[in-house]
């Protein structure tokens, strides 16, 4: 992996520079940047961010803390393979999470927040159609957050965000074929539901969406892979 193939993100005034290493690097693997089973070093991550080791080492250790990056010793790193029960563990909490954090937020649902949502999904078709996966994962996530964010009450988001993280490498490889998934758009079926004013048509929704984009799609790569090592 050279330098440019770690998605950047906008430095923004509050961070300091072991900030900034590990919301790049959290991208970085939310996004897909890196595969699974990807061996990485501090040193080689260092280079490629052009940045010191030093707060490279501390967000290896946050991004440890969080699943998303194995530690194996002798200054060695990996992106976690994923399995099989590992997969149906995290989609399932997703599923649960989610629907969750749409049903709480329901209620704050506006024309202008529907009208944001539109416009979001517009570009991300537009991302379909480029190919450009990097854009389609981040707006996609964004779409997602937005909506669970409108209760101003809301406490998921981190716990979300953490399966999206756990999830990121593998769900890349997923939508690489996203061309054969997906094939009824589930974020329109939301903003129908939400126009309607239809909290369970909007929950069924983003279910089917879970479901179409990273649990059947996923099983069969699974599968896939499975069945090639056993070659």
């Amino acid at each position: 992996m050279t330098k440019s193939d770690i998605p950047d993100i906008p430095r923004e005034d509050w961070m300091t520079t072991q900030e900034y290493a590990y919301y790049r690097l959290r991208n970085a693997v939310m996004v897909g940047a890196f595969r699974p089973g990807t061996a990485l070093t501090i040193r080689g991550l260092a280079q490629q961010l052009d940045l010191s080791p030093t707060p490279i080492r501390e967000a290896v250790r946050r991004l440890s803390s969080e699943n998303a990056i194995e530690v194996l010793g002798n200054r060695r790193l990996k992106i976690p393979e994923m399995s099989p029960g590992r997969f149906e563990e995290l989609v399932q909490l997703r599923i649960e999470l989610e629907i969750h954090a749409a049903e709480r937020a329901f209620p704050y649902v506006s024309e202008i927040i529907i009208e944001r949502l539109r416009e979001l999904d517009d570009r991300m078709d537009g991302a379909i159609a480029a190919r450009d996966l990097d854009a389609l994962t981040r707006m996609n996530q964004e779409f997602h957050k937005i909506l669970y964010c409108l209760n101003p009450y809301q406490a998921v988001m981190p716990l979300i965000e953490s399966i999206w993280l756990q999830l990121g490498p593998f769900q890349r490889q997923v939508i690489e074929n996203i061309e054969k998934i997906n094939v009824v758009d589930r974020h329109k079926e939301m903003l129908a539901a939400m126009r309607a004013r239809d909290m369970i048509a909007m929950c069924a929704a983003i279910e089917s969406d879970i479901r179409d984009g990273s649990i059947t799609s996923g099983r069969l790569l699974l599968r896939k892979q499975k069945d090639a090592f056993a070659v």
